[in-house]
């Protein structure tokens, strides 16, 4: 079904998805649940406007009111898309981005409790992860932190004039070498690991481990 993006920045609609999200990861706390439902989530919204920026170079528009959302019944996102291309070049990306991504954490940290810095983590990791998976769908994934380190210049600078936004550019979009292939040094951790109903070990990603374990879960994931 699709679901406006507008709904991502309304934390009582928030409220009622961390309800839903109870039947997919059983009762974890509220801050557990915003956090895994805002890790989902912002992978997907990110997507609409960073991918035809990496292909072509002219992004579509992030802003909330234009991205609409293809989310299944028991509230999983699927895919997004936004409704009208963003006039403009890299710095209006960025500033579109940072008021999206700010009002939507400003909604799921209302309605779960999780630390707004946090979750701003979680977003800038989604999107290096999608500005690297889409890099390397187009054959240059070494592209990816150039283009990750300019529009986060842009969305610090935006971030700055936001009221009462908590990211400064900190932390920034990293990424690492592991073996011949460029992966994300995460920043954030989704805490799926937490949720009762989860099986899951930490992803191989998760800051949440030492960098020698890190990395050597990631060879194993990726090969060498």
């Amino acid at each position: 079904m699709e679901l406006p993006g507008t709904a991502l920045a309304d934390p009582a609609w928030v409220a009622e998805d961390l309800h839903r999200a109870r039947h997919l990861h059983g009762s974890a706390s509220p801050t557990v649940l915003s956090t895994i439902r805002w890790y989902s989530a912002s992978s997907v919204l990110v997507a609409p406007a960073l991918e035809p920026w990496v292909h072509t170079g002219v992004a579509r528009d992030p802003a909330l009111e234009a991205v609409t959302l293809d989310v299944t019944a028991d509230g999983r996102f699927l895919d997004a898309h936004s409704a009208r291309t963003l006039r403009g070049g890299v710095a209006d990306l960025g500033t579109a981005l940072a008021v999206t991504v700010n009002a939507a954490v400003t909604a799921f940290a209302h309605a779960g409790g999780a630390s707004p810095r946090a979750l701003w983590a979680v977003a800038v990791d989604s999107i290096a992860n999608r500005l690297l998976w889409t890099a390397a769908t187009a054959g240059k994934p070494d592209s990816a932190p150039l283009l990750a380190d300019e529009l986060a210049d842009h969305m610090k600078h935006a971030a700055g004039g936001l009221p009462g936004c908590v990211w400064n550019g900190s932390p920034l979009p990293r990424f690492v070498t592991v073996g011949n292939r460029l992966v994300v040094r995460r920043s954030s951790c989704c805490l799926l690991y937490e949720a009762p109903t989860s099986q899951a070990d930490k992803c191989a990603s998760c800051p949440r481990q030492t960098p020698a374990q890190r990395e050597q879960r990631l060879r194993l994931l990726l090969g060498p």
